[in-house]
Protein backbone atom coordinates (compact mmCIF):
# COMPACT_ATOMS: atom_id res chain seq x y z
CA UNK A 1 0.00 0.00 0.00
CA UNK A 2 1.44 3.43 -0.94
CA UNK A 3 2.65 5.87 1.73
CA UNK A 4 3.06 3.09 4.30
CA UNK A 5 -0.64 2.88 5.21
CA UNK A 6 -2.06 -0.27 6.78
CA UNK A 7 -5.36 -0.67 5.00
CA UNK A 8 -7.68 -3.59 5.69
CA UNK A 9 -6.55 -6.22 3.12
CA UNK A 10 -10.11 -7.27 2.29
CA UNK A 11 -11.16 -3.68 1.65
CA UNK A 12 -8.09 -3.06 -0.49
CA UNK A 13 -8.79 -6.17 -2.54
CA UNK A 14 -12.39 -5.05 -2.96
CA UNK A 15 -11.20 -1.61 -4.12
CA UNK A 16 -9.23 -3.29 -6.91
CA UNK A 17 -12.05 -5.62 -8.00
CA UNK A 18 -13.78 -4.51 -11.20
CA UNK A 19 -17.40 -5.43 -11.83
CA UNK A 20 -16.33 -7.55 -14.82
CA UNK A 21 -14.44 -9.88 -12.46
CA UNK A 22 -17.36 -9.97 -10.04
CA UNK A 23 -19.77 -10.87 -12.84
CA UNK A 24 -17.62 -13.84 -13.85
CA UNK A 25 -17.46 -15.02 -10.24
CA UNK A 26 -21.12 -15.41 -9.44
CA UNK A 27 -21.95 -11.81 -8.68
CA UNK A 28 -19.20 -11.33 -6.08
CA UNK A 29 -18.78 -7.87 -4.52
CA UNK A 30 -16.92 -5.25 -6.57
CA UNK A 31 -15.55 -1.76 -6.09
CA UNK A 32 -18.39 0.50 -7.22
CA UNK A 33 -19.72 1.28 -3.73
CA UNK A 34 -16.22 2.09 -2.51
CA UNK A 35 -15.73 4.21 -5.62
CA UNK A 36 -18.88 6.18 -4.74
CA UNK A 37 -17.53 6.82 -1.25
CA UNK A 38 -14.03 7.68 -2.43
CA UNK A 39 -15.30 10.11 -5.04
CA UNK A 40 -17.01 12.16 -2.32
CA UNK A 41 -13.94 12.12 -0.06
CA UNK A 42 -11.66 13.09 -2.95
CA UNK A 43 -13.86 15.99 -3.97
CA UNK A 44 -14.13 17.36 -0.46
CA UNK A 45 -10.42 17.07 0.32
CA UNK A 46 -9.42 18.80 -2.91
CA UNK A 47 -12.06 21.51 -2.52
CA UNK A 48 -10.99 22.36 1.04
CA UNK A 49 -7.30 22.35 0.09
CA UNK A 50 -7.85 24.71 -2.84
CA UNK A 51 -10.06 27.04 -0.78
CA UNK A 52 -7.52 27.28 2.04
CA UNK A 53 -4.37 27.47 -0.05
CA UNK A 54 -5.58 29.76 -2.86
CA UNK A 55 -7.46 32.72 -1.31
CA UNK A 56 -6.72 34.82 -4.40
CA UNK A 57 -8.71 32.59 -6.77
CA UNK A 58 -12.30 33.21 -7.83
CA UNK A 59 -15.01 30.60 -7.53
CA UNK A 60 -14.76 29.86 -11.24
CA UNK A 61 -11.00 29.38 -11.13
CA UNK A 62 -11.29 27.17 -8.04
CA UNK A 63 -13.83 25.01 -9.88
CA UNK A 64 -11.52 24.69 -12.90
CA UNK A 65 -8.60 23.63 -10.75
CA UNK A 66 -10.69 21.10 -8.85
CA UNK A 67 -11.94 19.64 -12.13
CA UNK A 68 -8.36 19.30 -13.39
CA UNK A 69 -7.29 17.47 -10.24
CA UNK A 70 -10.19 15.02 -9.99
CA UNK A 71 -10.71 14.30 -13.71
CA UNK A 72 -10.57 10.76 -15.04
CA UNK A 73 -7.34 11.58 -16.90
CA UNK A 74 -5.69 12.94 -13.74
CA UNK A 75 -6.77 9.99 -11.59
CA UNK A 76 -5.60 7.51 -14.22
CA UNK A 77 -2.22 9.27 -14.17
CA UNK A 78 -2.11 8.79 -10.40
CA UNK A 79 -3.04 5.11 -10.77
CA UNK A 80 -0.23 4.51 -13.24
CA UNK A 81 2.22 6.16 -10.88
CA UNK A 82 1.10 3.78 -8.13
CA UNK A 83 1.14 0.74 -10.42
CA UNK A 84 -2.49 -0.07 -9.60
CA UNK A 85 -3.14 -1.58 -13.02
CA UNK A 86 -1.09 -4.67 -12.25
CA UNK A 87 -3.15 -5.37 -9.11
CA UNK A 88 -6.63 -5.05 -10.62
CA UNK A 89 -8.97 -8.02 -10.68
CA UNK A 90 -10.58 -7.93 -14.13
CA UNK A 91 -12.89 -10.16 -16.09
CA UNK A 92 -11.59 -11.93 -19.16
CA UNK A 93 -13.15 -9.45 -21.57
CA UNK A 94 -11.57 -6.43 -19.92
CA UNK A 95 -8.27 -8.28 -19.65
CA UNK A 96 -8.24 -8.93 -23.38
CA UNK A 97 -9.15 -5.35 -24.31
CA UNK A 98 -6.45 -3.61 -22.29
CA UNK A 99 -8.52 -2.91 -19.19
CA UNK A 100 -5.45 -2.58 -16.99
CA UNK A 101 -4.55 0.63 -18.81
CA UNK A 102 -8.03 2.10 -19.39
CA UNK A 103 -8.37 5.54 -17.88
CA UNK A 104 -11.88 4.94 -16.58
CA UNK A 105 -11.04 1.68 -14.80
CA UNK A 106 -7.85 3.09 -13.31
CA UNK A 107 -9.60 6.25 -12.11
CA UNK A 108 -12.38 4.22 -10.49
CA UNK A 109 -9.79 2.10 -8.70
CA UNK A 110 -8.12 5.20 -7.25
CA UNK A 111 -11.44 6.47 -5.92
CA UNK A 112 -12.28 3.06 -4.48
CA UNK A 113 -8.87 2.89 -2.81
CA UNK A 114 -9.55 6.26 -1.19
CA UNK A 115 -12.80 4.82 0.12
CA UNK A 116 -10.95 1.82 1.52
CA UNK A 117 -8.46 4.10 3.29
CA UNK A 118 -11.34 6.10 4.80
CA UNK A 119 -13.10 3.01 6.15
CA UNK A 120 -9.86 1.50 7.46
CA UNK A 121 -8.14 4.53 8.96
CA UNK A 122 -10.66 7.35 9.28
CA UNK A 123 -11.30 10.74 7.68
CA UNK A 124 -8.13 12.58 8.72
CA UNK A 125 -5.78 9.99 7.25
CA UNK A 126 -8.00 9.65 4.17
CA UNK A 127 -7.74 13.40 3.57
CA UNK A 128 -3.96 13.26 3.95
CA UNK A 129 -3.86 10.30 1.58
CA UNK A 130 -5.76 12.30 -1.05
CA UNK A 131 -3.41 15.26 -0.72
CA UNK A 132 -0.38 12.98 -1.03
CA UNK A 133 -1.89 11.46 -4.19
CA UNK A 134 -2.48 14.79 -5.89
CA UNK A 135 0.83 16.37 -4.83
CA UNK A 136 2.59 15.43 -8.12
CA UNK A 137 -0.30 16.94 -10.08
CA UNK A 138 -0.05 20.22 -8.15
CA UNK A 139 3.67 20.33 -8.92
CA UNK A 140 3.00 20.32 -12.68
CA UNK A 141 3.07 23.98 -13.88
CA UNK A 142 0.92 23.17 -16.93
CA UNK A 143 -1.74 21.29 -14.99
CA UNK A 144 -4.18 24.18 -14.76
CA UNK A 145 -3.54 25.68 -18.17
CA UNK A 146 -3.63 22.81 -20.62
CA UNK A 147 -4.63 19.57 -18.95
CA UNK A 148 -8.26 20.43 -18.15
CA UNK A 149 -9.17 20.66 -21.85
CA UNK A 150 -5.99 20.66 -23.94
CA UNK A 151 -7.77 20.69 -27.30
CA UNK A 152 -9.68 23.84 -26.38
CA UNK A 153 -6.49 25.41 -25.05
CA UNK A 154 -4.77 24.67 -28.36
CA UNK A 155 -7.68 26.19 -30.31
CA UNK A 156 -7.34 29.31 -28.18
CA UNK A 157 -3.62 29.46 -28.97
CA UNK A 158 -4.45 29.18 -32.68
CA UNK A 159 -7.04 31.96 -32.48
CA UNK A 160 -4.62 34.18 -30.61
CA UNK A 161 -2.15 33.77 -33.47
CA UNK A 162 -4.79 34.29 -36.17
CA UNK A 163 -4.42 30.71 -37.37
CA UNK A 164 -7.06 28.07 -38.21
CA UNK A 165 -7.78 25.23 -35.80
CA UNK A 166 -5.03 22.62 -36.31
CA UNK A 167 -5.96 19.15 -37.62
CA UNK A 168 -4.93 15.95 -35.82
CA UNK A 169 -3.24 13.02 -37.52
CA UNK A 170 -4.13 9.95 -35.47
CA UNK A 171 -3.25 6.36 -36.27
CA UNK A 172 -3.91 3.08 -34.50
CA UNK A 173 -1.69 0.04 -34.32
CA UNK A 174 -1.71 -3.40 -32.75
CA UNK A 175 -4.41 -6.08 -32.45
CA UNK A 176 -8.02 -5.15 -31.73
CA UNK A 177 -7.81 -6.30 -28.11
CA UNK A 178 -4.71 -4.19 -27.45
CA UNK A 179 -5.05 -1.22 -29.75
CA UNK A 180 -2.72 1.76 -29.26
CA UNK A 181 -3.04 5.17 -30.88
CA UNK A 182 -0.51 7.86 -31.75
CA UNK A 183 -1.62 11.39 -32.57
CA UNK A 184 0.27 14.38 -33.92
CA UNK A 185 -0.86 18.01 -34.13
CA UNK A 186 1.17 20.95 -35.44
CA UNK A 187 0.62 24.65 -34.82
CA UNK A 188 2.94 27.55 -35.56
CA UNK A 189 6.07 25.40 -35.56
CA UNK A 190 5.16 23.38 -32.47
CA UNK A 191 4.52 19.69 -33.09
CA UNK A 192 2.74 17.86 -30.29
CA UNK A 193 2.73 14.07 -30.06
CA UNK A 194 0.49 11.97 -27.83
CA UNK A 195 -0.19 8.28 -27.28
CA UNK A 196 -3.00 6.39 -25.62
CA UNK A 197 -5.42 3.47 -25.65
CA UNK A 198 -8.04 5.54 -27.51
CA UNK A 199 -8.03 8.25 -30.17
CA UNK A 200 -9.42 10.74 -27.67
CA UNK A 201 -6.69 10.14 -25.10
CA UNK A 202 -3.96 10.31 -27.77
CA UNK A 203 -5.30 13.57 -29.21
CA UNK A 204 -5.64 15.17 -25.77
CA UNK A 205 -2.03 14.24 -25.01
CA UNK A 206 -0.84 15.63 -28.35
CA UNK A 207 -2.71 18.90 -27.76
CA UNK A 208 -1.26 19.25 -24.29
CA UNK A 209 2.25 18.66 -25.63
CA UNK A 210 1.78 21.32 -28.34
CA UNK A 211 0.36 23.88 -25.89
CA UNK A 212 3.27 23.31 -23.50
CA UNK A 213 5.74 23.90 -26.35
CA UNK A 214 4.02 27.09 -27.50
CA UNK A 215 3.77 28.55 -24.02
CA UNK A 216 7.30 27.57 -23.18
CA UNK A 217 8.53 29.31 -26.29
CA UNK A 218 6.54 32.44 -25.43
CA UNK A 219 7.90 32.45 -21.88
CA UNK A 220 11.44 32.13 -23.18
Amino acid sequence: MPFGLSVDPELLQLALTHRSWAYEHGGAPHNERLEFLGDSILGQAVTVMLYRDSPELSEGELAKRRAALVSTVALAEIARGLGLGASLRLGRGEELTGGRDKDSILADAVEATIGAVFLSLGPEIADRFVLDLIAPLLADPDRFTASLDPKTALQQEAARRGLPHPPYETRGSGPDHDRRYTSRVTLDGASGVGRGTSKKVAELAAARDAVAQLRGRSAG
